[in-house]
């Protein structure tokens, strides 16, 4: 896969490097890659640390800045050349990276910020075995509160912490009532809102337990999950800290050597117990599709 991961960027560049500014069409990236658009873009912004839309801006204007220096073409042809069809939203762009407008940039010579190409390579990893068996699941409803919170990659998400918090017991045992199936107890799950997964990304979180399709409170509220394949990670270690190391496994070594595909849908999390630091058994779904590919970076 990695291969045909590096095989898509490269495609990348030749759309930015193109005249007229060719636009870069995910879906044919993607195909390029041998998988879907959805799994592309969550591979990508996992592998890359930032999303792929923000990747291509900060290329795209990174290629316009060296041209805006060399002051060889106008900066109307500048922005036409990287498909802008007016200066000021050339100019919009261009100050969104760099900090300040191409017009200011030629006339003082200020320093541009540059997004390098980017590459993927092989990293010896892995010297821990990843526990994981596929499941296929029949349609399910998560029961429960949910809250907005940002994305954190190390430590404590206090946001998500206050959420549990604000929980009353009332809600607990009512949901504890509802559950039916794996997985068991009450468990949390993770609704990403876009396909960034940086530091700081909105996702809704939720609070609750798996229960039948059918199944509702007054007081709480609802997410349906369509029937489907998961893959389920065991995983066992101090919390969070582990866990966190686990969801950028899964998407940094475990998708990339197995013959699967991310697909829409919430990752669920079970943990037990939850205290800071103490080691914690967990288990973790993430909902996939088969691919038609062999496994194998």
């Amino acid at each position: 896969m990695l291969e045909q991961l590096n095989q898509a960027l490269d495609h990348i560049e030749r759309c930015l490097e193109a005249e007229a500014g060719r636009e870069v069409d995910v879906a044919e990236v993607a195909r390029i890659a041998m998988t879907s658009e959805y799994h592309f873009r969550r591979l990508f912004s996992a592998l890359a640390g930032i999303p792929l839309s923000v990747y291509v801006r900060r290329r795209r204007m990174t290629l316009a800045g060296a041209e805006v220096l060399g002051g060889e073409r106008t900066l109307l042809d500048v922005a036409v050349r990287y498909g802008y069809g007016s200066g000021e939203a050339f100019a919009r762009a261009f100050r969104s990276v760099h900090g300040i407008g191409p017009g200011e940039a030629r006339r003082t010579g200020a320093t541009l910020t540059a997004q390098p190409r980017m590459s993927f390579r092989v990293v010896v990893e892995g010297s821990t075995a990843m526990r994981y068996r596929i499941v296929e699941k029949e349609a399910f409803r998560v029961v429960g509160r949910k809250a907005r919170v940002p994305l954190v990659h190390e430590g404590v998400n206090a946001a998500a912490a206050a959420h549990v918090q604000s929980l009353d017991e009332q809600a607990i045992v009512r949901m504890k009532e509802l559950a039916d199936g794996e997985p068991e107890g009450v468990l949390s799950a993770v609704v990403h809102l876009t396909d960034s997964r940086e530091e700081g990304a909105e996702v809704d979180y939720w609070i609750g337990v798996a229960a039948g399709p059918e199944a509702a409170a007054e007081e709480l509220d609802a997410l349906d999950v369509p029937a489907g394949t998961w893959a389920v990670f065991d995983n066992h270690g101090p919390y969070p800290s582990a866990l966190q190391e686990l969801w950028r496994d899964v998407f940094t070594q475990w998708f990339p050597s197995n013959p699967y595909a991310s697909r829409p849908g919430p990752e669920l999390l079970r943990t037990q117990p939850v205290e800071i630091g103490a080691e914690t058994d967990s288990q973790l779904w993430i909902p996939v599709e088969r691919t038609g590919g062999n496994a194998g970076a």
